[in-house]
């Protein structure tokens, strides 16, 4: 008679011949078997080869047939034997658990270094080569060399990094373009650029509504393949909507910059995306127009504005001549130490880089003397300092200008209040220097001051000057129209006809405009919330002032992210492919780690 060690699950239960089910005897069940499986499906498992055997084996004729054809040596052996072997099998199977456990746990510390390199925009060799280091000796030191072991099972090699980042990235669109698809209405902002491998980079962001929230985020960036005229561009555009089931029907918006290839009037860009898209708006970016208005100046301005630009050549461009100019900054006590060079691309450079040398001027002509510069003449004209005063004066206000109509959630009434309030001051500006004051100009006050200079002598240059900026800015800008100004302030405007709205929808605002508990909230609430907030109530005046207010009003994002691309995709990493640290980087939506982390059917300690 055989001993027998099996002791199987109180709820297993066989179909016997006769059809009546029981429990598991031990008795009937031959020596050197364990239970493998669920409680619910137990299986047979030798404890000696560690097979798993099939259900049909669990009659007790054929485990015997296993022992006495597979193990003859053991069949006669006590049940201290098998005991043994139960034991050592158990202990094997809590090893690869615990080992498993660690593996899950590397891999998410895994993928939560490589979020960390990519949202510092760093190159992946970072893992192996600083970060793991770093981390291995931080906790060595303070948790032990032990507690330091167990970071080697994480992996943090260059590929390993690239695969964890392109999860997340394409998590992180899935996330995004789930939203989108979820939104009634959503607006897209887009822009072109190269990037240091001369590879042309299409970046485009997207608003739109998400619960009672307006979200902007990243969309994409794709490199197109060889021109960027209007029709690659609306493919590259168009196809990303198709391969992710976006509707452009649902777009009200869209915002780009005024270059040829994207607003011609035959075959643009514009014109294609109206042609699937409707009811979408095309705004020409709010900066970009700016900027463009402030660009004409008079002859005597420009003059004055190059020789400002080739002082600070001189100066800033040669190693030599900025390291004396900063040892003499250094000497003579100025603030600064040293002169802005100028980039006409960059909207604040201007007036940054005149500011700076209005500041350093004494500096600048004491250096530019010592070097027998021709160009310090110019900081002896009295006139010409004035009239440098003044440009260091007016381009800051620009400066200020741009600085407002930049951030995110920018709409179209915020940023034409701060132009409309520019276009004011213009007016405002121009009859004081007509009347002979400067006090709105601090620094070209200054100025005269100092040198005893008349007003008289700069007053028609600046006078001009002023103007023209006034007449550009009415031509790029014009009148801000008046058909929708009930969506910035329903309660404003009384009950009148009004060609954009429908009957039923004057009703409703009229409706709407009568309760003074949503005039209350409109104050406590921005104006995109607040419509939102009443769009159960009001749906059709609250879906159609959103279509007013979710267009973008400028390509601020996007320039935003060519900076990014700049610092991501350098010299050094010219070859990379860009798109998934970019999305990593630029994205406000965090990956989901945790699914990520067990979609992983069978984790490893590979790096």
């Amino acid at each position: 008679m055989h001993r027998f060690l099996i002791q199987p699950p109180k709820s297993a239960e066989r179909e016997e011949p006769t059809k009546k089910r029981r429990k598991y005897d031990p008795d009937y069940l031959k020596i050197g078997f364990t239970w493998s499986g669920s409680e619910s499906a137990p299986l047979p498992q030798c404890v000696v080869c560690k097979e798993v055997l099939a259900n049909d084996s669990m009659r007790p004729c054929k485990l015997r047939r296993h022992m006495e054809t597979k193990h003859t040596t053991l069949v006669n052996k006590p049940l201290e034997f098998f005991e043994r072997k139960r034991d050592e099998l158990r202990s094997q199977k809590a090893v690869i658990c615990s080992f498993g456990s660690t593996n899950v746990k590397a891999t998410e510390a895994s993928y939560r270094a490589a979020l960390h390199i990519a949202k510092a925009g760093k190159p992946h060799t970072d893992g192996e080569t600083y970060l793991f280091p770093a981390a291995r000796e931080m906790c060595s030191v303070m948790l032990g060399e032990a507690a330091a072991a167990k970071l080697d099972t994480i992996p943090v090699s260059d590929n390993t990094i690239q695969r964890r980042i392109s999860d997340m990235a394409y998590d992180v669109k899935e996330q995004v373009v789930n939203s989108v698809r979820k939104s009634p209405i959503h607006a897209i902002q887009l822009d072109e650029s190269t990037d240091v491998a001369y590879c042309a980079q299409l970046m485009v962001y997207v608003r739109f509504i998400e619960e009672l929230n307006v979200r902007e985020d990243f969309l994409f960036c794709i490199p197109l393949p060889a021109r960027t005229t209007a029709d690659e561009l609306f493919k590259a555009l168009n196809d990303f909507y198709q391969a992710e089931g976006l509707e452009w029907s649902r777009c009200c918006g869209i915002c780009m910059d005024g270059a040829r290839a994207m607003t011609g009037r035959h075959s643009g860009l514009v014109k294609q995306v109206q042609t699937v898209a409707p009811a979408a708006v095309w705004r020409h970016c709010i900066i970009h127009r700016q900027a463009l208005a402030a660009k004409k100046m008079p002859k005597e301005l420009r003059a004055v504005l190059d020789e400002a630009v080739k002082i600070v050549n001189i100066i800033k461009s040669r190693a030599l001549n900025a390291r004396m100019f900063r040892i003499m900054c250094d000497e003579m006590g100025a603030q600064f130490k040293q002169l802005l060079l100028h980039s006409e691309v960059r909207w604040l450079s201007r007036g940054k880089v005149l500011t700076r040398l209005c500041e350093l001027r004494e500096e600048a002509f004491l250096f530019l003397t010592e070097i027998n510069s021709p160009l310090a003449k110019h900081l002896e004209d009295m006139n010409w300092l004035a009239l440098l005063a003044y440009l260091s004066d007016i381009f800051e206000r620009i400066n200020t200008l741009n600085t407002s109509l930049q951030g995110k959630e920018c709409n179209v009434y915020m940023a034409h209040d701060q132009v409309s309030g520019f276009m004011k001051k213009l007016v405002v500006w121009c009859a004081r220097i007509g009347r002979g004051s400067v006090e709105m100009f601090p620094t070209l006050e200054d100025t005269l001051e100092k040198t005893a200079q008349p007003l008289s002598s700069v007053k028609p240059v600046i006078s001009a000057h002023l103007s023209g900026l006034r007449d550009q800015f009415g031509e790029y800008f014009g009148e801000e129209p008046l058909g929708n100004q009930w969506v910035r302030n329903p309660f404003s405007f009384p009950p009148t006809v009004r060609d954009d709205l429908s009957i039923h929808e004057e009703g409703a605002l009229v409706e709407l405009s009568s309760n003074v508990d949503l005039k209350q909230r409109l104050v406590e609430m921005p104006i995109t919330q607040f419509w939102l907030s009443i769009e159960s109530e009001f749906p059709h005046v609250s879906a159609k002032a959103m279509r007013v207010l979710i267009p973008f009003t400028s390509t601020y994002l996007c320039e935003c992210g060519f900076s990014a691309l700049t610092l991501i995709k350098n010299k050094y990493r010219s070859r990379l492919q860009v798109q998934d640290d970019l999305r990593l980087f630029l994205s406000s939506v965090q990956p989901r780690i945790e699914q990520l982390c067990a979609s992983k059917e069978r984790p490893h300690c590979s790096h």
